[in-house]
């Protein structure tokens, strides 16, 4: 066994009535990947945050090296070794990436002196590790994949030899998730120590060596990766057994209940990101739209509920048309039948310092229900957060806790019942699981099958390839803004993943 890089030693730590950590143990051996997996809200993240210095444990210690070490706050983590890499990343946009990975760390008092000192040790980094990236690049001009070297970047920089990932392909594309593992090899490679916070039971099988298990605050098992199981870790994760493929019957499509026409749509820089799509979807029926993240399927979405304008195309909800020019108020198009689960669920589908009743009924807030008079009907509010917090599994389950107090995965619950309970004719879903787990996936795709045999349209795009394979009845692959090509549900990701690449119909099926 390899000497411990870290050791928690029965780590307790609670927030008023709410026990995030329960007497935790956990050892990771040096040079290793560590992975840490359980449901949201089971207590990954407090753990991870004690051992970066964001909290302090209310009892407990913690060993780096085999040395007991006070944390008590990120310098104190720095100082002895530790780096993070959080899930929603701590970089100043407008920065330049060298002026990012140097920040808090200058050392000089010139500061042209520091940056030319950073930019040659930054080279260094980016040769031994692979994680090239223009020093010279602004942040908010970079997509997520490369942001999230500049998060290594910064750590390694400081100089770490552990280092923490939390959910770090939660916004990655496929192909920007396969170059992060190449990364982490690399780092193990060099004698670094990795400890990776994912829900995805898939990357813990082809990226860890051990892999430790939580469930409501508690360690309940540690593995080494290459003798368990991805039904032996959802069962431990859940506390029961997992279905892990989505079991459902053949669809009964109906009337089209969404036609899309010629849509074309342009971004703020006028660059065409949809250009001249048309497709249906019929009541009972689910259609998919796979393709790597950006490729337009985000302004695809927008555009038809009604948040970004198109400049050419016909949008038709139930055979009546969408104005498609900017003025269509998405408000309008919810009262239609049309209901939306954004991509996006920070800035577009949540109010974060909202309670979470509060969020439960935003943009239905004027409904008959939830209203008394010309007031809101505070009880009437509560009691119907309260049911979809039960329905939903939302946790914790407390409606007038603030939205940005809950982990992502619970987060998009929220959204998830709000809008899926307003029991709409069409729903637009983009990135339905992205950052929930095990659990809660099977719970919502259980309840986009169960919409969809309601006879229920519904649009979903997703940059998870099994999903999309998984609950689709139809298949659309998009690629620079245009859909080149359809399936079924029984294609291949062989298939798929060429036409996502590029090939046009004809090719693929060659």
């Amino acid at each position: 066994m390899a000497e411990a890089a870290i050791e928690l030693i029965g780590i307790d730590k609670s927030f008023g009535p709410v026990r995030a950590n329960r007497d935790i143990h956990l050892e990771v051996p040096r040079g290793t990947i560590h992975g840490i997996i359980g449901e949201n809200g089971a207590g990954k993240s407090t753990l991870m945050s004690i051992l970066y210095g964001f909290y302090q444990a209310d009892s407990g210690e913690i060993k780096v090296g085999g040395k007991p070490t006070a944390i008590k706050s990120p310098n104190d983590a720095i100082a002895v070794g530790i780096g993070m890499v959080h899930q929603h990343f701590m970089l100043v946009e407008n920065f330049t990436v060298i002026e990012n990975v140097i920040l808090g760390a200058e050392g000089e008092a010139l500061l042209n002196t520091s940056i030319a000192k950073a930019r040659s040790e930054l080279h260094r980094l980016e040769k031994e590790y692979g994680l090239e990236v223009d020093p010279d690049a602004v942040i908010e001009e970079l997509p997520v994949g490369l942001q999230q070297r500049v998060e290594i970047l910064k750590a390694l920089y400081r100089g770490a030899e552990i280092l923490i990932l939390d959910e770090p392909t939660g916004v990655l594309t496929p192909a920007e998730a396969d170059h992060l593992f190449r990364i982490l090899r690399q780092l193990k490679e060099q004698g670094k120590t990795i400890v990776l916070i994912t829900h995805k039971l898939r990357e813990i099988m082809a990226i860890t060596d051990n892999v430790s298990v939580m469930r409501q605050g508690t360690m309940v098992a540690t593995r080494a990766t290459a003798r368990t199981t991805v039904e032996e870790l959802a069962e431990l994760m859940v506390g029961r057994r997992v279905l892990l493929r989505v079991e459902k019957g053949p669809a009964r499509p109906g009337d089209v209940k969404l036609d899309v026409s010629g849509l074309t749509v342009k971004d703020s820089r006028g660059v065409t990101m949809v250009d001249g799509v048309s497709f249906n979807v019929r009541a009972g029926e689910i259609v998919g739209i796979a393709g790597v993240a950006g490729n337009g399927q985000s302004e695809l979405l927008e555009a038809i509920s009604g948040i970004r304008k198109a400049v050419a195309g016909k949008v038709l909800l139930d055979g009546s048309p969408v104005d498609v020019s900017g003025l269509t108020d998405p408000g309008d198009l919810r009262d239609r039948g049309l209901a939306h689960v954004p991509e996006d669920r920070h800035h577009v589908g949540l109010v974060l310092p909202f309670e979470e009743n509060e969020n439960s009924i935003l943009g239905y807030h004027d409904e008959d229900q939830y209203v008394n008079g010309p007031f809101l009907d505070i009880p009437a509010i509560l009691k119907s957060a309260e049911s979809q917090i039960e329905k939903y599994d939302i946790r914790p389950p407390n409606p007038r806790l603030k939205t940005a107090n809950f982990s992502g995965g619970n987060q998009q619950k929220i959204v998830l019942a709000r809008e899926m309970e307003q029991d709409p004719g069409v729903l637009i879903v983009g990135q339905p699981t992205r950052g929930v787990d095990v659990g809660a996936i099977e719970f919502i795709h259980k309840r986009l099958i169960a919409m969809r045999d309601a006879g229920k349209a519904v649009l979903l795009v997703s940059v998870e390839l099994d999903e999309i394979r998984s609950l689709s009845d139809r298949i659309l692959v998009m690629f620079a803004g245009r859909v080149v090509g359809e399936r079924g549900p029984d294609a291949t990701e062989g298939e798929l993943g060429l036409l996502m690449a590029g090939v046009e119909e004809k090719e693929a099926a060659e």
